[in-house]
């Protein structure tokens, strides 16, 4: 029997994990073993449902419909409410841009913007790493950790490892245009009763001064990790 169409849609959809931002309808074909017809019939149902969206050069991206659902599951969604009062105050405070990512199929999921950033290329990322969400270092060579974004990208398992336990020792992370050129991102565990729960990450031009990002970051991961121990709010009485 034949994959279903719902396999053929979902094949649709994993064929972005990892990829570029976009995707060209030969490059779906390609990424999940359609014919060009089939995949072209699934992209248009997907786009006509929100799933998908067409860029002006004719290239697909996720669409708006996958990110809120995304971001609608229940943890990811308390943890990006009770973010967003810290990260609305790091954006101020920096000039950059404030998220918050969680592990996500071997990425990091940003739960803002929905991003998913690679695990070693990235401040966020790294943290993730650091606390052991992910393959480990030294397996570096068989995994997507070997995938080089910039010429700055670090691959090789030593390097890697190393500044994964200075991660792990001053929690902080930092990412020098190794996933895009032109931009600084640092982050911070956030903690949730003791476990590290995601990363809060504010990415910048290169240039902008490492000192004054680094107490700013800590400072939010610290404002999260309270909101998320708070109490919750008792409801008031009519």
């Amino acid at each position: 029997m034949g994959e279903s169409v719902a396999g053929r849609v979902f094949s649709v959809l994993d064929a972005f994990e990892g990829a570029p931002d976009t995707l060209r309808l030969t490059d779906i074909a390609r990424r999940t073993g359609l014919p060009l017809p089939t995949a072209l019939r699934m992209v248009r149902e997907l786009v006509a449902w929100g799933g998908l969206e067409r860029a002006t050069d004719g290239s697909y991206r996720l669409g708006t419909r996958i990110r809120a659902l995304g971001a609608a599951a229940p943890c990811p969604r308390g943890l990006l409410d009770a973010a967003l009062p810290a990260l609305r105050a790091l954006t101020a405070r920096t000039g950059g841009h404030a998220d918050v990512a969680v592990p996500a199929d071997g990425t990091a999921l940003c739960l803002v913007t929905g991003e998913r950033l690679p695990l070693h290329a990235t401040a966020a990322g790294k943290i993730l790493l650091a606390h052991g969400h992910g393959p480990p270092a030294t397996a570096v060579r068989h995994t997507l950790y070997a995938v080089r974004h910039t010429p700055y990208t670090l691959t090789a398992p030593g390097t890697l490892g190393a500044q994964l336990t200075r991660i792990r020792e001053t929690g902080l992370a930092e990412g020098h245009q190794e996933y895009r050129l032109g931009e600084l991102s640092l982050a911070a565990p956030v903690s949730r009763a003791g476990l590290m729960v995601a990363a809060v990450t504010v990415t910048t031009r290169t240039g902008t001064p490492r000192l004054r990002l680094a107490p700013a970051v800590r400072e939010a991961a610290a404002a999260i990790g309270r909101a998320l121990d708070a109490p919750p709010r008792a409801t008031a009485r009519a």
